[in-house]
Order: structure tokens, then sequence, then C-alpha cells
């Protein structure tokens, strides 16, 4: 999604309709969690002092202090953020909703300029989607209020002071052991179904994988300094056995499973978008299929809502909006499947990626560094990426695991109008961690190819245009690294010919930026610079020794083949005509304005073949996937991935 500054984020507005919303789509549609601003009056910074309230409030209102850690390191990882709510409207540390405070009544507009099947066979549209006025809240979206009352505090306090926060998330699990009939134990134990109904959920399904996910730091435990420079500590407890039994009487619901593809570890229920035709001969909003037999499954790209939880998936049920294979949820984790893994979702706005690929969308806004993700929708996307990977055989690195911003555009006039989501707040740092494999060096400090990876917390890039078009957005941790013509901070930023406009610091404008896990071969060095090959450039960025921002890796490069002075990149891997048997239009296959000249490198995410997903009609007879000859190689060009063929570059090790 490209995050608005002139307009509030839109309801999963980085998409087009290609008609206008009906009632369906737009009847319960909830509004926008805006950021709030900093609460005035930051806190006591006293390294301590998070974990003294901690100690306080378990004493207060009899709940193992542990118990509150493990479960305020799920909501938060004990971060403040400011005083800032989440994306659901969550606050401090604990995580205490109050989204009808964070909710901004306004209207809501589609944005972006590619086609919602990405192969340019169905007409955009730019329709308004009206948000009606006093959507009903569900109860996971208004536990401030509740903790407010329990402990007898005005809810300002809760969103404003840690210490109140914590209070009301101790007052909150203890009211929940009482209802329960449970005794307010000192043993963690005995917290089990407290810590479920914490989470909120209605099913049993998605408390008991919050639970589970409470319980698995409990035994590992954690220690961290957050974002506003407390030291938090919660010790291992690698013995406990809590009594899962309690949940059977906990009176919690069951979701409609109907055949979804998730892994036991995570809750998920069936949202099915629909599979049907309408118009003039137009159907939606997506395509059958019988992948990985018919082709295999190469990427998994990781998108955000631009919208909340209901509100989207009323849109996914609209056969004449877009549609992804699998939503998360920000307070709880909940995975919602919409489309089945063997059919090919409209989600990336490339239909070669598509055809390839697994869209999961995450609960949350790009320009709203502050609205930000709960650590239970990382792990449980996590989950869900790890189990997709073992099943589809997907790597599990940068060149396989993309963002939506890192999906090329697939002709040369898409290329300004493509997606820019998670953007520069998402934690691929933490993400990768939680995937089971996190980055780091792999090579010798003079290696020819580096690893993008700043520290996220203290890699605090300026951004604009988060609020309002050229005013700063709030300072605020990054995975991304910015790109310079020289080594001096002064030089001017990296051009992306193709967006046809000069580079800015804008959140949405990828001209000059790389990301974590992002890996690229090394072109120069200059002191505490290293330049990159970059967009067909040589491109600088700050890499001093005492705080790194890119790691010596090893691995494969493509360099055009001698002779040649330059080869051309592409924004998808087709065919070659002689491929296409009759009855199929033959697909161009037309290069991207840039190119790779000799002498430059590029770092290989995987060799694939030239295929193209022949499925235009609803009916499904004359469906086909039209395998070519010709190789390609994908690679990171620049921000996004580009494709080469084969044919026209040279392989080669890079590592020392």
């Amino acid at each position: 999604m490209r995050g608005s500054a002139t307009h509030s984020p839109s309801i999963h507005g980085h998409r087009q309709l290609r008609r206008a919303v009906g009632p369906l789509a737009s009847a319960a549609l909830l509004l926008p969690l805006l950021g709030a601003a900093p609460a005035q009056g930051a806190p006591d910074s006293s390294a301590h002092r998070l974990q003294q309230a901690f100690a306080s409030a378990a004493a207060e209102y009899h709940v193992p202090q542990s118990v509150l850690l493990a479960v305020s390191y799920l909501q938060s990882r004990w971060d403040w953020h400011a005083g800032a709510p989440s994306v659901s409207g969550g606050y401090g540390p604990m995580h205490l909703t109050d989204a009808r405070t964070a909710i901004a009544a306004t209207e809501h507009l589609t944005e972006g300029a590619e086609d919602p099947r990405g192969d340019g066979s169905r007409a955009a549209l730019h329709p308004d989607v009206k948000v009606p006025a006093g959507s009903a809240l569900p109860a996971r979206l208004k536990t401030l209020a509740k903790a407010a009352r329990l402990i007898g505090r005005p809810a300002a306090d809760l969103r404003t002071d840690p210490a109140a926060n914590v209070a009301g998330g101790a007052a909150l699990l203890a009211a929940a052991q009482k209802q329960l009939g449970e005794p307010l134990s000192a043993d963690p134990d005995d917290w089990y179904a407290a810590v479920a109904r914490f989470s909120g959920a209605d099913d049993t399904a998605t408390a008991a994988a919050y639970a589970n996910d409470v319980y698995d730091v409990l035994r590992t435990g954690e220690e961290r300094t957050t974002d506003d420079g407390q030291l938090v500590a919660l010790a291992a407890q690698p013995r406990l056995t809590a009594d899962t039994a309690q949940l059977r009487r906990a009176g919690l619901g069951t979701l409609p499973t109907d055949g979804v593809e998730c892994p036991g570890s995570v809750s998920c229920e069936a949202v099915w978008a629909p599979y049907a035709q309408f118009g003039n001969n137009d159907y939606g909003n997506h395509d059958l299929g019988d992948r990985p037999v018919s082709q295999p499954i190469k990427y998994i790209v990781i998108h955000d809502t631009e919208g909340t939880w209901d509100g989207v998936l009323n849109l996914i049920q609209d056969p004449a909006y877009v549609s992804w294979n699998y939503t998360v949820r920000s307070t709880d984790g909940l995975i919602a499947q919409h489309v089945k893994a063997k059919d090919v979702a409209w989600h990336a706005g490339n239909w070669d990626i598509n055809a390839r690929s697994i869209g999961i969308e995450h609960e949350g806004f790009l320009a709203n560094p502050d609205a930000w993700y709960t650590e239970a929708m990382y792990r449980s996307s996590a989950r869900l990426v790890k189990y997709l990977s073992r099943k589809y055989d997907i790597p599990l690195d940068r060149q396989h695991i993309l963002g939506h911003e890192n999906v090329p555009g697939p002709t040369a006039s898409t290329i300004p109008g493509m997606h820019t989501d998670p953007g520069p707040y998402w934690d691929w740092r933490h993400y990768f961690q939680l995937l089971g494999h996190p980055f780091r060096r792999t090579a010798g400090k003079r290696s020819g190819l580096v690893t993008i990876l700043p520290d996220y917390a203290s890699n605090q890039p300026v951004y604009t245009g988060c609020a309002t078009k050229g005013e700063p957005c709030p300072a605020h941790g990054s995975g991304e690294v910015r790109l310079y013509s020289d080594h001096d901070v002064n030089a001017p930023l990296i051009k992306d010919i193709g967006m046809k406009a000069d580079p800015t610091i804008d959140v949405n404008d990828l001209s000059s930026r790389v990301s974590t896990g992002q890996q690229y071969a090394v072109a120069d060095r200059w002191g505490d610079w290293t330049a990159i090959w970059y967009l067909g450039q040589k491109a600088w960025f700050q890499n001093p020794r005492t705080a790194p921002t890119a790691v010596p890796a090893r691995g494969l490069v493509i360099t055009p083949k001698e002779g040649l002075a330059s080869v051309p990149v592409y924004g998808r891997a087709y065919p070659e005509k002689e491929a296409y048997p009759e009855g199929v239009p033959v697909q161009s296959v037309v290069p991207l304005p840039y190119t790779i000249p000799a002498g430059q490198k590029y770092v290989v995410g995987d060799e694939v073949p030239g295929e193209y997903d022949y499925s235009v009609t609803f009916t499904t007879d004359s469906h086909r996937v039209v395998m070519g000859k010709d190789l390609y190689y994908e690679i990171q060009y620049g921000h996004r991935v580009g494709f080469v063929r084969a044919a026209d570059v040279t392989l080669e090790g890079a590592a020392r």
C-alpha cells in the first residue's frame, strides 16, 4: 500500500475495485485507527521503573509477576510507543484497547495505479468507499475502559501512564481468574485460562493459541531494553506445565475452519473469497488453479491491510474486489484464510508474481509508524510462513519472503504505481528471528556481498509524509537504510529512473532505500561507507564499524556475459513465443527501463523457468500453464526484485 498523506489511510487502499463496493463490502466497515500523537509528558525513563510497576501490580492484584510480564511481552514486547495506540487501538505495555478513542470519522478512497489482477486484463476503477458512523466494536477492542473501572482510575491514565496501564492489565487478569472460578494462585500453571481470556478472543482455538504463546515466553524467558530505555527481564521457567484443561470451562465458541490450510500451532478460521461471475462476463476475485502441480509456489508476499479487521474481511467477500490468501489479526494473531494455496489470488499487482506466490495481509497502516504491530501478530504470521515454507519448499530468505514493496512492476508504465507496503516500520529482523532464520554474518569482512542489517530500534532515518506531505514522520525505529550517489550525506539520493520523478525521503518513495535482509554485491568502500550495485548504479550507504548497517555475506551473483555492454531487466519471467500452444495468446517479453551494465553484479535469489498462467475466463476448461525453455534468474536489483534471462548473464560466486 502507498500510505496517504493527503487522505486518511484507506480500507485496503492499495488495491483497486472494479466497480463500486456493494452493501456487503461497506455495511460494516470499521473506521481506521489513526495513530495518536505521543502522550504529553513522557514517562519516567529510569531504567527499572517499568519492572517495578510489574512487581507492584502483580502484588496488588495477586497475579504472578511472571504471568503479567509474559502477557505484556506478547502484547507489546514491553514497549510504550510514546503513548500512541496500535493498529487495533491498543495502548501501553499491556495493549489495553480503546479503539473508539483512536477512531476518526472520515471517508476512504482507494489508491494505486495497477490493475487488481496484475496483468492488464481488467480495468481498474477508483470508487469511493463510504464508512458508516457508529460501527459496533467487539469486546476485544474496548478492554481499557473495563480495566480503568477495575482499578478506579480515569481511562486517560491507562492511555498515558505505563504504570497505570500495567495495573489495569493485572486487574483484568485477576478478574478473568475469578470469573473462571479459579484461585488467585501464586503458581503460573494455574493461570492458563485467564491468560487465554485476556486475549479477547471469542473462540477456544484463538484463545488457546494466544495462551500457548504466553507460556512459551514464560518457559524461555526474555530480557530487553524497551523503546523508552526501560530494562525489563523475565526469568525462564522451563518446567511449567500449564493447566490447559481449564479452557474447556471458559465458555468459548468454535471457529468455522472448513478445510483451512494452517499449522496446528495457530488459530485459523475460514472466510472464503467468493469465486463468482457477474456483470459483462466478469468474475472474481481469484482464479482456480492446481498449484503446486501446475506450477511451483515460489514466493510468500507480506502485505499490510491499510484497514481494520472487520472492514477488510467484508471486502474479501465481495467478488468485485481483489483477493489474498490470508489475513492476520493484530490483537491476538487470529488468521483467516480466504483463498486456497492451489488457487491464484489477485494480491501483488503483478500477474507473474501472483501465479507463483501466496499473499498474507497483516492488520496495519504503512504510514503510521506508531500504529504498531503486536508480538502476537508477528508470531502467528511467522508460524504460518514456516508452515507454508515447509509445505511448498519455499526458502526462508528475503528473495522468497517478499514485502509487497519488493514486487516489481510487470511493465514500465506500472512502476510508479506499485505498492510500498508493509513499509519501513515492519521489523524484518525480528520477523526472521521468529522464522528461525535470523540474518547474520556469513562471510569474511572483505566479502563481495553484504546483507543489510541495521539495528531496528536505533536506526531511525528521517521520513516525511506520514500525516502531511513533506512534513517529518515521528522518529521511529526502521529496518531500512538510505542510499546516496556518493559517500556523503549531502550527496544526491540514488534515483530510480522507472519512477519518472526525483527521489525524496517520503515514506512511500522506495527509490533510494534498502531493507533488512536484502543482499547486494559490493561495488566500493570508503571509510565508514559501503557502495553496492543498485538499479544499475553505484549506491553508497553509511556502514560504520561501531554501528554497522550491513554484514558480510556469501552467495551467487550474475553479471553480463563477456562482450555484452549491458543486459535488460524484466518485471516478469514469461516464456519465449515458441512455447505458446494454439489458443493461448503470446505474452510479450518486454524489458523494464532498467539495465545491468558490464562489470556490475547482482545477487541471485532463484532460477525460475519462463511460465505463464493462462486463466482469463470464469470457466476453467481453457486454463493452462505455459512452460517455456527460457530460464531466468530472480535478482535483487533495487528495492524491488527483477528478472534477467539466464542466457544473457554469467553466474558466479561472490564471497571470501
